[in-house]
Formats: structure tokens, C-alpha cells, sequence
């Protein structure tokens, strides 16, 4: 069960002030039972010096004092008079007693005429006690009247106070959602107004961001089936042809030879759409601390494994280190497709990697001796499924487009020109967040 914030401020007032007047009840009721025995113990007093001095010739009056007071004469334990209420040895002074069931306010005092003679004036402890009932029924019925009016208050005062979230919480109800005014008076209610517009920010700013790769993913998977749908449609048709006709060995081989071709094809375009996905999908968690060298050492390393003809080598400053956070597997990535690319497309022989660093960027400059990239073709090559018109047959068209994702997610940009070997020179510049 759920209550609102005026009703709990209500709540809490009233527990409050039911705590505060149950404490005060208390000290006041106790306050009132002493006040009203120490009245009584006065009354006893008063009426003690007026008749102990007489305490001779008392014993004549007795009748006429027993509607008001119990009083019992004794000379040492021989009671000499006494009321019908006969009131039992004490010692001087102020206490209560039972007498035949019934309490009594006894004062004992001693005859000053005769020092033997003891005179014992009683009350019945009714009496105070029905007036400190009455004081206490008073004090209790001024409690409720006080804790009902600390509620009322509470849910009037409560309601004021809890304004600035009512209207914080209809502004942000609002469609669309708006960033609440953070001038409302209230300290809590403006830090909560402020933590709302910032948490309504990075919400628009996510959706836009789910929106745009939304969309991009919309293209992505319209221009992959679009590149995909040539190859599966080739394939089906040898297929159909090897189902249907009654070819020749050397016929089956070359229709055979087709599908593998095609199939490969197949298989590299879903390699590298796998690829451009991962980069699609990588966060900066996914960031660390990355050799730049490292990589282009080992990606050369590999390269010539591959090529065992290609001549390959990376150059940098002997003294330099160049590190920053970056997606390593991703740059390992870019950096093998350059060198693919060059090798598969271009017909490099020799490729030198270059890595250097100025303040924030760093950059990778690979340069080959190869065909090279024409003029009008070195921006529409990094995009996906573009070929220039040097490129061999059977390649998806995704392996530079790659190379400029990697370039985009690590602040920077890919380009060509021309290579001091003759052929392309790919800069791939990076920034050191």
C-alpha cells in the first residue's frame, strides 16, 4: 500500500505530536497528583495548628470536627479520643494509611501543652485523588485536541510543502518530457529537478543515438541483402543447371569450380559485415591500453607469413612509444586489410608501415609499390560495398569500408594519396582521447 508524500508528512506530524503530548501528559499528571497531596498536606497543617494547641479541651468538639476530619488523640499507645474513624498510631509528620479499606491523608503532630499527647488529623485521599482525575481527564482532552490540530496543521502546512514535486512531476509527465524549472525554493525539490533534466538529457540523447543506429541498421541490412542477392542467385541458377542438364565431366568441374568461387565470396561478404557489426556495437568499456607498434609489428609479421613474397616492414622512431586507449582488436583489423587490400588489389610487392605520434594524434601510414588508387576513387573506395576499378574479382567491397570505421570510432579519418614507393599511401589517423 502506497501513500502520498503529504498524507506521510501528516503522518509523522501526528506521531510526533502524539509522542510530545504523551511525554508532557505524563509529567504533567504526575505533576498535578503532587500538587493536589501537597495541598492536601497544607489543608492538614493549617488545621493541625489550630487544634493541637487545644489539644485539652478537643476531646469536648470531636462530634462536631468527624464530618470533616478523622482525628484520634493518644497519650503515649492509650488512645484518649477520637472520631469514629479512628486513625492508627503514627509518627509525626505526613502519610497515608488505610483505615477499614479506605485510604487516608494522615498529619501527626505532638501537643505542645502536653509533650505525651499526639494528635493524628486525617482526610480521606478520595478526595485529592477525584480532583487530580478530574485535572488529568482535563489534561488528556487538551492532548487530542492538540494532536488532532498538529494533524490538521500537518496535512495543511504538508500539502505546501510537497507543491514543488507535484509540479515536478506534472512537467515531467508532460509529452514529450521537458526539463523541469529548477527555481522552485526547495533545495531537495530543485537537486531532484536538476538530476531529472540530466537524466531527461542522456535519455534523448540514447534515443537519438538508438534512432540513428536504428537506421543505420536499416541500411546496412537493405545494402548487404542487395549484395548478397547476386552471388545466391548465381549459385541457385548451377545448381538448377548441374540438377537439370546432363553435362559433360569438364562442364560439372567449371559449374562446380563456380560455386566455390561464389561460395567464398559469400563466405568473405558475411566475415567482413561481421566485422563492421562488432565495430558497430563496441562502447568505450571496451577500450584499453594499446601498443600502436605492437600491432603494425605483428600484423607485418603475419603479412609475410601469408605473402611469402611481399617484402614488408615497419619503421618509427627508435626512442618513441606509442601507446593510447583503443579497440585493439579493431585497429589489428583495419591494419590487416590495408595490407590485404594492397597486396590482393593493388599487386604490391614491397610495403613499409609507418607509425608516428604528434601531441593527441597518432597516425599509421602504410605505403606500397602497387597500382595505386585513382584521383576520383579515393573517397568512394572507404565506402560499403564500393570497388574501385582496379580491384580484383570476388571481393565484398567492405574491407576499406572497415578500415574508415575504425578510423571514425577512434576520433579520426582514413585517406589516400600518393606513396614515395610508387603506389597508394593510406594514412590512417587516429585521436588519443
Amino acid at each position: 500500500m502506497s501513500f502520498s508524500l503529504r498524507a506521510r508528512v501528516a503522518a509523522a506530524t501526528t506521531l510526533g505530536a502524539t509522542l510530545v503530548v504523551a511525554a508532557l501528559s505524563v509529567v504533567t499528571s504526575v505533576a498535578i497528583s503532587r500538587n493536589n497531596v501537597n495541598q492536601l498536606d497544607e489543608r492538614l497543617t493549617t488545621a493541625s495548628q489550630v487544634l493541637v494547641p487545644t489539644s485539652t479541651t478537643l476531646e469536648a468538639f470531636l462530634d462536631q470536627l468527624s464530618g470533616a476530619f478523622a482525628v484520634t488523640i493518644r497519650s503515649g499507645d492509650i488512645v484518649v479520643a477520637s472520631t469514629p474513624t479512628r486513625l492508627p498510631a503514627l509518627d509525626t509528620g505526613s502519610q497515608t494509611v488505610d483505615v477499614d479499606g479506605q485510604r487516608f491523608r494522615v498529619y501527626t503532630a505532638v501537643s505542645t501543652a502536653v509533650s505525651s499527647i499526639s494528635i493524628s488529623i486525617g482526610v480521606p485521599a478520595i478526595e485529592a485523588q477525584q480532583v487530580t482525575d478530574e485535572q488529568q481527564k482535563q489534561v488528556l482532552m487538551l492532548g487530542l485536541a492538540a494532536i488532532a490540530v498538529s494533524t490538521g496543521l500537518g496535512w495543511l502546512f504538508g500539502g505546501r510543502a510537497v507543491r514543488p514535486l507535484v509540479t515536478l512531476t506534472r512537467q515531467v509527465s508532460a509529452q514529450p518530457p521537458t526539463a523541469p524549472e529548477t527555481r522552485t525554493g526547495v533545495t531537495e525539490a530543485d537537486a531532484l529537478a536538476v538530476a531529472i533534466g540530466g537524466m531527461l538529457t542522456r535519455l534523448n540523447e540514447a534515443q537519438d543515438r538508438t534512432n540513428a543506429a536504428l537506421d543505420t541498421a536499416r541500411d546496412f541490412a537493405a545494402v548487404s541483402a542487395h549484395e548478397l542477392r547476386t552471388p545466391l542467385t548465381a549459385m541457385r541458377t548451377d545448381i538448377e543447371v548441374l540438377r537439370t542438364l546432363d553435362l559433360e565431366p569438364t562442364q560439372q568441374q567449371e559449374i562446380l569450380g563456380d560455386l566455390e568461387r561464389t561460395q567464398g565470396r559469400v563466405e568473405t561478404t558475411l566475415t567482413a559485415l561481421e566485422r563492421l557489426a562488432s565495430g558497430e556495437l563496441s562502447s568505450e568499456g571496451d577500450r584499453v591500453e594499446t601498443d600502436i607498434i605492437d600491432i603494425c609489428d605483428v600484423a607485418a609479421q603475419d603479412a609475410q607469413r601469408l605473402h611469402p613474397g611481399l617484402d614488408i616492414r615497419v619503421e618509427y622512431a627508435a626512442d618513441s612509444e606509442i601507446t593510447m586507449r583503443a579497440l585493439p582488436t579493431g585497429l589489428r583489423l583495419a591494419v590487416d586489410n590495408v595490407i590485404g587490400n594492397a597486396v590482393r588489389h593493388g599487386d604490391a610487392t614491397s610495403i613499409v608501415i609507418t607509425a608516428e605520434r604528434e601531441g593527441t594524434t597518432v597516425r599509421v601510414l602504410v605505403d606500397d609499390n602497387g597500382s595505386g588508387v585513382p584521383l576520383d576513387e579515393r573517397e568512394t573506395v572507404f565506402g560499403r560495398f564500393e570497388r574501385g576499378t582496379r580491384a580484383a574479382k570476388g571481393g565484398s567491397g567492405l574491407g576499406l569500408a572497415l578500415v574508415a570505421q575504425q578510423a571514425q570510432l577512434h576520433g579520426g579519418r582514413a585517406w589516400f594519396t600518393d606513396s614515395p614507393l610508387g603506389g597508394a599511401r593510406l594514412v590512417l589517423e587516429l585521436q588519443d582521447s
